[in-house]
């Protein structure tokens, strides 16, 4: 037995388009625009030549007058302090401790806090262990890669101020003499909860950023 095959649909047919006057169901005559009143280009010149300057200064006195200090400031901190993107790395046992808190039991990512592993996709940086001479031009490479804004944690003791390890001759005593440091977290090595602690103190700095 061959195929059946379904009835091709027949193609939609398309109503003409009167040429008299259209009139409703009770016989009133309809407008119907035939041209534009003014040719669309014309209209297109005067909003460049007048709307769009117009427009532009008025923005512009927006946000020289009320943008930095009550409108676009706080948009930005808003935003800033509730995504804040550590970079993905870590150099002791603090590490350890970094990774935890990302985990089930402690999930920082319900605080908007979520790892990259590009720098230049980051604005946060966590040292989280102990920072030697020998490692420090690699910091240094990786925070200057990070875009501005961008801040960092000293997460521990070693990267606070060397830690058990502040005499020896190969480590750097406290990371902010490499960088700048916005937040410091005590312990050998400190809790997730103790981290997270410190990204809240982070957040809370942020908010109140002015410039």
């Amino acid at each position: 037995m061959g195929r059946l095959s379904a009835p091709l649909p027949s193609a939609p047919k398309i109503a003409p388009v009167p040429s008299g006057p259209v009139t409703d169901a009770r016989g009133a005559e309809l407008p119907i625009v035939q041209a534009p009143a003014v040719p669309f280009l014309e209209i297109e010149a005067v909003r460049a030549k007048e709307f769009v300057p117009a427009a532009k200064e008025a923005l512009t006195a927006l946000i020289a007058e009320q943008g930095q200090q009550k409108l676009i400031r706080p948009v930005f901190n808003w935003a800033g302090r509730n995504s804040l993107f550590p970079l993905h790395w870590g150099l002791a046992c603090c590490a350890i401790e970094f990774a935890a808190a990302f985990g089930a039991r402690w999930d920082a990512e319900r605080f908007g806090v979520l790892p990259r592993s590009s720098p230049r996709q980051c604005d946060l940086m966590i040292v989280n262990g102990t920072v030697t001479w020998k490692v420090a031009h690699k910091l240094v490479t990786l925070y200057e890669q990070i875009p501005e804004p961008k801040w960092v944690i000293a997460m521990g003791n070693c990267a606070t101020g060397g830690g058990p390890f502040r005499t020896a001759y190969s480590v750097v005593p406290g990371v902010d003499k490499l960088v700048p440091v916005d937040v410091y977290i005590a312990g050998c090595p400190p809790r997730p909860e103790a981290m997270l602690d410190g990204i809240l103190r982070l957040e809370k700095l942020i908010q109140e950023r002015k410039e």
